[in-house]
C-alpha cells in the first residue's frame, strides 16, 4: 500500500510536516499522518469557542474559569492553556519516542500587550508549567527579543515568531549564539519564518499601492526570502531550526520541501488538500531564484526590500513592519473577540 504524502515527504527528504491550530481530533490525524509537532496561535481559543463540534466544551471551559479569577485578560490565558494542554497530551507520545527532540506544541499568549517583555516572560513561564513538549512562541520583535534572551537562559524551548525579515532572523540567531554559549544549554528552538503571511500582505501591498509586477515575481517573494534566511543560518552553523509558517496557499508547503525544515500548515484546506492530491515527492526548496525576479522586488515593492536586505530594518521597527503588524493584527481581533465573550458570559454567571 503506497504510503500518504506527508509520510513520503518525510522518508525521502528531511522536511517535517507541522500542523497548526488543530482540535483534539484533527491532531491524532495529523500524527497519524507524519506530523512531528504543533503550532497553537493567539487565535486559538476564538476558533473553538465558535467550532461547530468543539464550541460547547470550549465554552464549558471558558464558564468553569470565570470562576477562577476576575481578570478577563487571565481568564482568556488561563482558558488557553487548558484547550491547548489537551493537543499537547495528544503530542507527548512523539515528544517521548523522539526523546524530547519532536512532539512539541507551541503556544503565544496575549497579542495586546506584548510589547511589555516582562508580560511575555511571565506568561511563558505559566505556559511552559503545561507540560514538557510545550514549546513557548514568542514574536521577532523588540520587546519579544528581550524575552527571549531570559528565557532562552531557562533552558526553554523557543518558537520565534512574527519573524518576515532577514534582519529579524539573524538577531534571533545572535541572542541564541549568545545565550547558549555562556549557559551550554541548547533548548529546542526555531525561527519561524511566516512566508504565507509575507506573500499575502505583498499582495494586498501591491494592489493598494497600484504597482505594476508580474504576479509570477511577485509569487515568488516571500520564499526568496525564506531561502536566504534558511542559507545564513546554515552558513552561520546556527543550531536554531528553520520553521516556515503562515501557509496561505499549497505551494508555501510544496516549494519548501528538501529543507531541513518544519513547515506548520492548517488541516483544513491545506494538510487535507495535499493528502487527497497526493503529489509527487520532489525537493524543490534548493531552486535558486533569479536574479532578475530579485531585482524587480527591489526594486518595486519597497516593503519586499526591507525584508530582504540583511540591513533593510532596524530591531525598533519589527514590531510597525507593514506584514508583521497584518499578522499580529489577526491574532488581537480573535483575543479582543475572546474577551467579549467572556464579559458576556460574566454578565449571565
Amino acid at each position: 500500500m503506497k504510503e500518504g504524502y506527508f509520510h513520503r515527504v518525510k522518508k525521502l527528504t528531511p522536511t517535517r510536516f507541522w500542523i497548526n491550530n488543530v482540535t483534539k481530533e484533527e491532531a491524532n490525524l495529523a500524527i497519524e499522518n507524519g506530523a512531528t509537532g504543533c503550532t497553537q496561535n493567539p487565535s486559538y481559543t476564538w476558533k473553538m469557542m465558535n467550532h461547530p463540534k468543539h464550541a460547547e466544551y470550549a465554552k464549558k471551559v471558558l464558564k468553569e474559569t470565570l470562576k477562577e479569577s476576575g481578570d478577563d485578560n487571565e481568564v482568556e490565558c488561563i482558558v488557553q492553556r487548558k484547550l491547548v494542554s489537551d493537543i499537547a497530551e495528544i503530542f507527548m507520545s512523539v515528544y517521548e519516542e523522539s526523546n524530547g527532540m519532536e512532539g512539541y506544541v507551541s503556544i503565544q499568549g496575549d497579542p495586546i500587550n506584548e510589547e511589555d517583555p516582562q508580560v511575555i516572560i511571565d506568561e511563558g513561564r505559566k505556559n511552559r508549567e503545561i507540560s514538557p513538549n510545550i514549546m513557548i512562541k514568542i514574536p521577532g520583535t523588540e520587546s519579544g527579543l528581550k524575552a527571549m534572551e531570559v528565557l532562552l537562559a531557562e533552558n526553554t524551548p523557543l518558537n520565534a515568531t512574527e519573524v518576515m525579515g532577514v534582519r529579524q532572523a539573524m538577531d534571533i540567531c545572535d541572542i541564541y549564539e549568545k545565550v547558549t554559549k555562556k549557559t551550554g544549554k541548547y533548548p529546542v528552538s526555531y525561527i519561524s519564518h511566516i512566508t504565507g503571511i509575507y506573500d499575502e500582505y505583498l499582495q494586498e501591498y501591491v494592489k493598494k499601492n497600484n504597482i505594476d509586477i508580474s504576479s509570477d515575481i511577485l509569487w515568488q517573494a516571500g520564499l526568496a526570502i525564506a531561502r536566504k534566511v534558511y542559507q545564513m543560518m546554515r552558513d552561520r552553523q546556527s543550531r536554531l531550526g528553520f520553521m516556515g509558517g503562515g501557509v496561505r496557499w499549497l505551494h508555501h508547503f510544496t516549494e519548501m520541501v528538501g529543507a531541513d525544515a518544519c513547515i506548520t500548515i492548517n488541516w483544513l484546506g491545506t494538510a487535507d488538500k495535499l493528502l487527497e492530491m497526493d503529489l509527487p515527492v520532489v525537493s524543490r526548496f534548493y531552486n535558486p531564484v533569479s536574479e532578475h525576479v530579485i531585482d524587480v522586488l527591489l526594486e518595486k515593492v519597497i516593503e519586499f526590500k526591507r525584508g530582504y536586505l540583511e540591513n533593510g530594518l532596524t530591531v525598533e521597527e519589527y514590531e510597525e513592519f507593514g506584514p508583521v503588524m497584518h499578522f499580529r493584527n489577526m491574532f488581537i481581533k480573535s483575543w479582543k473577540s475572546t474577551l467579549d465573550l467572556i464579559k458576556e458570559m460574566r454578565k449571565i454567571q
